[in-house]
């Protein structure tokens, strides 16, 4: 199994477009960032460039332009985070994440139904 590169938190900004629209254009990653984003341009495209020096994105030019797609799956990076946090924070331990995330959440009925037929699926 090949290990999924680390991407800063940034990065998963830009993977987000990237994810959503793919393939796209820097100046589509830009337009779409500049909404909730006070990054620079030239900021936006460091980050294109660092994930594809990563493997993350991949690109084929057209014409003056190129055009960049997603090399690693958003569920391979969100798994490769969660993966990443479990260690780090809890040691590894999935219980004990699960039993705090319980603990402190406002869980609705459904949501606790949900997480009964979730458990009761896997005995």
């Amino acid at each position: 199994m090949k290990e999924t590169p680390k991407i800063s938190e940034a990065e998963w900004d830009v993977m987000k477009i990237v994810w959503a629209n793919s393939p796209c254009t820097s100046k589509q990653i830009i337009e779409a960032l500049e909404d909730n984003k006070t990054w620079k341009p030239k900021t936006i495209k460091t980050l294109i460039s660092r994930l594809v020096i990563k493997n993350v994105l991949g690109f084929k030019e057209e014409g003056r332009r190129y055009l960049y797609y997603s090399l690693v799956s958003e569920s391979e990076c969100v798994e490769a985070e969660n993966q990443t946090f479990l260690s780090k924070v809890y040691n590894g331990a999935l219980k004990t994440m699960l039993v705090s995330f319980i603990k402190e959440s406002d869980l609705t009925r459904e949501d606790i139904e949900d997480l009964k037929r979730i458990l009761n699926e896997r005995e």
